[in-house]
């Protein structure tokens, strides 16, 4: 049985006060709006339904908590890059991502997904730049790797293996699924994985939330 076939819905977020305690374990999914997000936790889960999934970008607008039991929750962050919706609702996202990703004790790692035809977008470099100083481990999913050929998979795959070593920090690149199921099993033995105690305690700068 998968980690995270006992995924279950816990709670739906729009306010830094409505966050579970912070006390338990979390990994979030980030990434660019239809980026595949959704479709990859309904796949990890083997359910058809767990996580919303939609063609139009920008519709999970709330920060999404399934848990898989312990104390430990599976997060889906709103997608970032969103261009059709106010301005206003915009600005309130960006707060709630940036406020989650750098100040939630319980934030563990990220998972950062990307399509795999267009790969280390300016915002997914940004949000990398900002992430990883906290010293928490990032797996990469190139989703939608069902879209190239085998061997464009593998090249683009080598590619951003590449241009992450500028970061200098190890992180997983994995080819991925959800329609093929292709990097399925290396998925879920590396984000897995992140939900062990860790060895060792960085230094996480935690900004004033408000």
């Amino acid at each position: 049985m998968s980690f995270f076939q006992k995924a279950e819905f816990f709670i739906t977020v729009n306010e830094w006060e409505g966050l579970p305690p912070d006390d338990g374990v979390e990994v979030a999914f980030a990434g660019r709006s239809n980026a595949g997000k959704s479709s990859a936790i309904n796949v990890l889960a083997n359910r058809s339904r767990l996580a919303y999934t939609s063609k139009t970008p920008g519709r999970t607008q709330h920060i999404n908590f399934f848990s898989i039991g312990d104390n430990r929750y599976l997060v889906d962050l709103p997608g970032y890059g969103f261009a059709q919706v106010p301005l206003a609702v915009k600005r309130h996202w960006q707060i709630l991502l940036s406020d989650y990703l750098v100040a939630r004790k319980s934030l563990r790692a990220l998972v950062v997904l990307m399509d795999i035809r267009h790969p280390l977008t300016p915002l997914d470099v940004q949000l990398l730049d900002w992430f990883l100083p906290s010293g928490k481990p990032v797996v990469v999913l190139l989703t939608k790797s069902d879209k190239l050929s085998r061997s464009a998979r593998m090249q683009v795959v080598n590619e951003v293996r590449t241009q992450l070593v500028a970061f200098d920090q190890r992180l997983e690149v994995i080819a991925f699924s959800s329609h093929s199921r292709e990097g399925l099993p290396e998925a879920e033995a590396a984000i897995s994985r992140l939900y062990q105690p860790r060895t060792d305690e960085s230094v996480v700068i935690t900004p004033q939330v408000g």
